[in-house]
């Protein structure tokens, strides 16, 4: 299971749990786990979503220059539509871009990603990374 960096430094897998929670109660339940004394709370599994839609939910995300990509089966390609813009990246390669399109919402360009990354990239080959300068949440 990939790893994910905690606040304290440590590394864990997503989906882990950890404490202390400051302000919990000891008797509320988060995600199916009991937050007990102790105060626990689980680590969330990273996701891509536009107005509370999820487009993309994965642990198995790789980051590349503060993008987080995710595996092209955990994206809901239903929700993406094929843009004509391209460009270039000097050590990724020829970037591919998507439309978001969510109820009468179009995005712009809101994801790209690698088809045939060059060799220093092909830990993101068959991902794609969600543009957050155009109101996507990742993380």
């Amino acid at each position: 299971m990939p790893l994910r960096q905690a606040a304290d430094g440590a590394h864990r897998p997503y989906g882990a749990i950890l404490g202390p929670v400051p302000g919990c109660d000891g008797r509320t339940t988060s995600g199916g786990i009991l937050r007990q004394a102790g105060h626990l709370k689980e680590v969330e599994m990273p996701k891509a979503t536009y107005a509370n839609n999820v487009i993309a939910r994965s642990d198995d995300v790789e980051t590349v220059e503060g993008n987080l990509y995710f595996p092209r089966a955990s994206v809901d390609m239903s929700l993406l539509e094929p843009s004509t813009t391209a460009s270039t990246c000097p050590w990724k390669g020829a970037a591919q871009y998507f439309h978001l399109r969510v109820g009468d919402t179009r995005i712009e360009d809101a994801a790209w990603s690698y088809p045939e990354p060059k060799p220093a990239a092909q830990a993101i080959a068959g991902h794609l990374a969600f543009d957050i300068r155009r109101g996507l949440e990742v993380g």
